[in-house]
């Protein structure tokens, strides 16, 4: 693997893409999670399953890292970075961030603005296990292999049918839509 011509098809993917905006200001809660690769043997896209937590309205869905926007963040980008250290014990200074793949609106009114970034593995996961009940790498390649098969590429699939299933989990939702889109821009730029 050639780590470098992947971070560079990574990188012009998210800059020259065409990305979601974000909605009418003051209708929907700011949050923004990031999408981190990693590169071992294979490149892989770190998801979260969110704990089992009882009224907790995410409780066991696949998610990347991220949460709320708080007073104190500067921007989006700042939020993500900020949750990444807090859910998973993955300092900013540890992340590349290539840029903003857009806004993506859930049905409880959030909008998540998601960001790609390549993490140097220069410490290991620490995740909160009160937000979080399990942590997956999941290959970039099985994702992609996977989006084809089920005729995604080239046309936007009904939400109820854009499902990512992974061992015993299923990516499915606004994480589902984020990915898809990821998809989409490095199949074009490739």
């Amino acid at each position: 693997m050639n780590k470098e011509k992947y971070i560079n098809i990574i990188r012009s993917a998210v800059q020259k893409g065409s990305h979601p905006g974000p909605p009418e200001a003051d209708m929907f809660q700011s949050t923004s999670v990031i999408a981190l690769f990693v590169f071992n043997e294979e490149i892989e896209l770190v998801f979260i399953q969110k704990a089992d937590v009882k009224g907790y309205p995410w409780a066991n869905q696949m998610a990347f890292p991220g949460g709320h926007k708080d007073k104190k963040d500067f921007s989006t980008k700042d939020t993500a970075l900020r949750e990444l250290a807090e859910e998973m014990g993955i300092n900013r200074e540890n992340v590349e961030v290539m840029g903003s793949l857009g806004h993506f609106q859930t049905i409880n009114d959030k909008d998540i603005e998601a960001w790609i970034g390549i993490w140097n593995q220069k410490e290991a996961i620490n995740y909160d296990r009160s937000e979080i009940s399990r942590v997956f790498q999941i290959p970039l390649k099985y994702l992609i292999d996977l989006h084809k098969e089920k005729g995604f590429h080239g046309q936007a699939p009904n939400v109820m049918l854009l499902t990512y299933p992974y061992e015993d989990v299923l990516i499915w939702g606004v994480t589902a839509k984020i990915l898809y889109h990821l998809i989409e821009m490095l199949l074009k730029d490739n």
